[in-house]
């Protein structure tokens, strides 16, 4: 078994995948109702409500998510926090090292949800 991608349910999926694209600086492919960013290793998805009700209306509900943290292991996280300054509208901590070895900072995408960039400095193993 392995994980193919995770995936985000919205109720806007280019205003969305536009945000994903600008803060990893890779490109979407697919449609309004549906993207991928093959790029990403295991991947990211976006799916429209609409896409989502093929499944059961109701399945999911786009921003309301207040428990999953998207994470991306990235070369300079303050150089990250740098060029997205004008990217991420809400920055929920700075650039701050943690004390397992990463540092971090979290933001929120523009549907709410949390998302962030780490990268390791230190193994603790």
């Amino acid at each position: 078994m392995r994980l193919a991608h995770t995936r985000i349910v919205t109720k806007n999926v280019p205003r969305l995948a536009s945000f994903y694209e600008q803060i990893t600086a890779t490109s979407a492919v697919g449609s309004e109702e549906y993207v991928q960013f093959r790029a990403l290793g295991n991947g990211l998805a976006i799916c429209s409500e609409r896409a989502m009700a093929l499944h059961g209306n109701g399945a999911a509900t786009g921003a309301s998510n207040r428990s999953i943290i998207i994470d991306f292991e990235v070369h300079d996280v303050d150089a990250e926090r740098e060029r997205l300054a004008g990217v991420i509208g809400v920055l929920v901590s700075e650039p701050t090292t943690q004390p397992w070895g990463n540092r971090a900072m979290m933001f929120r995408d523009p549907d709410g949800n949390l998302v962030n960039f780490f990268t390791v400095i230190y193994d603790r193993s």
